[in-house]
This record gives structure tokens, sequence and C-alpha cells, in this order.
């Protein structure tokens, strides 16, 4: 029998997905435009039994899934923007212990304070690491509501496997609409399945520490950490290609912006333009496969965000080591437009 299809916003999708892939701890703090997770699961968390708090800050948010997932539970807090920006510390942390946990930046536009309008300016936060050292965090980058409670699921197997913090790069955009999602059925995930995490002990048990792994456990800490992050981007790319194999220019866009990019794809084909679309779905590791196998005719690429500088644009040049022209179409508060990409396609295939 079909799993039954419900109207639910992006944010309560998030929140809801996350329950049934065994979250049963949630720590944070409201800020628009992600408050939804947080007013869902402050009433949805107590009746699957789990633990749900307001914290004061987004500090103590991020710093209390530390404790939590010491203790080997599912752990998921969430934030904005600026809130965001109050976690990296607090990420840098969690890398540095190897523990797992799920994150997820309902993004906006703006520095500072910014506005509380859709947005994709935390590219260069989310894929570059706002925290101190040498650290890395995977990055899914959903573009509909049913794919937000895919990934989610995704990133708390991912955190599990690689024992590390998983971002999921939502948007306002997505996290407000409303569209209609299937999800898994509930899952009760192990609390005791990592033989590292701390529990009671009795006299004569081994004690169980949870510290910066680079001070313990490791003694040949920078090859694990250079092995581990190496593992990660060789195994963990994931993108979509709409039309790519015959393409002379391809979009790259993900998020909301992706699909203001595939219409503009459909609607380019129909005027005779070859165009093609890549999405990244992970922002990190970037899909730097996904660019292999270009056409012959291919003459560029159209970076496709919602900000102003162009934040994805070094990761296409790295990506194809800077072979091909890249432009950039950006914007500020509002959706970008399938016509604009359109006509910026046609004056690269004109040159």
């Amino acid at each position: 029998m079909a799993a039954e299809k419900v109207m639910m916003k992006g944010n309560e999708a998030l929140a809801e997905a996350a329950l049934r892939a065994g979250c049963r701890f949630y720590s944070g703090y409201p800020i628009t435009p992600q408050t939804e997770i947080l007013e869902y699961l402050s009433w949805r968390m107590d009746e699957v039994g789990g633990e749900f708090v307001q914290t004061e800050s987004e500090l103590a948010g991020v710093n209390m899934l530390y404790g939590a997932a010491s203790a080997g539970a599912r752990v998921l807090t969430s934030s904005a923007g600026p809130g965001f920006a109050l976690k990296q510390e607090g990420i840098s942390y969690l890398c540095a212990a190897d523990l797992p946990a799920v994150l997820i930046d309902v993004m906006r536009i703006g520095n500072g304070l910014g506005d509380i309008a859709q947005g994709q300016g935390d590219y260069w936060q989310l894929t570059r690491g706002g925290g101190n050292g040498d650290y890395r965090t995977i990055v899914l980058a959903p573009n509909s509501v049913q794919e937000s409670a895919d990934l989610i699921g995704d990133a708390f197997d991912l955190a599990d496997k690689y024992l590390h913090p998983v971002i999921i790069a939502s948007d306002a955009a997505i996290g407000q609409m409303m569209e209609a999602v299937c999800f898994q059925e509930m899952k009760e995930d192990n609390i005791d399945k990592f033989d590292w995490s701390v529990k009671g002990c009795r006299p004569g048990d081994k004690q169980r520490i949870i510290s910066n792994v680079c001070f313990y456990g490791h003694p040949d800490y920078e090859d694990y950490l250079r092995n581990k992050y190496k593992t990660i981007e060789d195994n963990e790319q994931r993108w979509e290609s709409i039309r790519t194999e015959d393409a002379e220019i391809i979009l790259v866009a993900y998020g909301i912006s992706s699909r203001v990019a595939k219409e503009a794809v459909r609607n380019g084909r129909k005027q005779g333009l070859k165009l093609g679309l890549i999405r990244p779905i992970t922002l990190w590791p970037y899909p730097v496969k996904a660019f292999q196998n270009l056409s012959e005719d291919f003459k560029g690429f159209i970076s496709v965000e919602m900000n102003i500088l162009g934040q994805m644009v070094d990761d296409i040049k790295l990506a194809t080591d800077a072979k091909y022209p890249i432009e950039f179409y950006g914007t500020f508060f509002d959706v970008p437009e399938s016509d604009k990409i359109i006509k910026i396609a046609k004056e690269m295939i004109e040159r």
C-alpha cells in the first residue's frame, strides 16, 4: 500500500521526518524563518518519548547537542542566518570530538541581522566552516518539502556513519512553502549502538571519555583526519543532472534556485537553446564528478543563486579547473527569474 501523502510546511516536514529517523533530542532557540521546527517539536517530541529544550540562546542550543550526542542519542538543532552563525564554535567542537549530530539552517538574506526573506547567503559559512581549526561538515541541500523529509533521514545516517555533524541547508522559501509529502515509518534508534558513548559505569568498568580526538585515541591523528575527509569526498557526492549530455550552457543551482533553473532549462529547450542543469545535493562534498564528460559544444556555466556575490562560483571553478567561462546571476530578496537566466544563456551562446 502506498504511503499516505499529507500537505505540510517544509519546516514542519523536517521536524516530523527527524522524529521518524529516530531523533529523540532537540535543543534550539526561535528565529525566523525556522521557528516552526522548534514549535512543532515542542509538542511532538513529547509524544514520541524524546526530550525537547527551548534554550536561552543559540549557543546553548548547539552545546547541549555535545552532551546528548556523547550519550549516543540522535540529536538535532536548528536556526537561521545570524543564529546559525552563533553555532559555529559548537560545530567545531562536535567535529573535534567525532560526535554525530544534525543541524538545520533555514537560510535568509543579508549580513549581520539581515532580513527574514528567503536567501542563499550562508553558502560560504556552511561549506567552509565558520569555526576554528581543520574541519568541514557534510551539507545536504533539498529543493522541495519531500526532499527535505528524505534528506534529514540520510543526514542522521551519515552523521552516525562518519561520527560527524551533518547540516541541512534549507531556505526560507522551502521552509515556508506547503507541498505534499510522504514520510517513512517511525524508527526507534538504539542509544546504546556506539561502544564509545558515555554510559553509567560500575567499579572496574572501563571509563569512557569524550574529548578532542587529536588528544586521545589517534596516534596518527593527521592521517586519520585526512583519510576521514577524503573518504567522505570520494563516496558521498550527490547531485541531479538534467539535460547535460548535449548542453552548450549548464546552469548550476541548488535549493529553491534550482527549481527556477529547471524551468529555465525546459523553456530554453523549447526555444532551441541547449541548456542543462547540475543541481548539487551535497554542497560539501561538492559534486565535482557531475562536471565530467561535458559535450564538445559546451560553452560555459551560469551559477544561479540567491545572493549577490556568487558564493558558489569558486566551487564551480575548482570542479572544472577553471577551464570554462562562468557567469553569475544572483538575486537579493526575490527568487531568480527563468527569463533572465535564458537571456544570459543566449548572450553566452552568441559570443
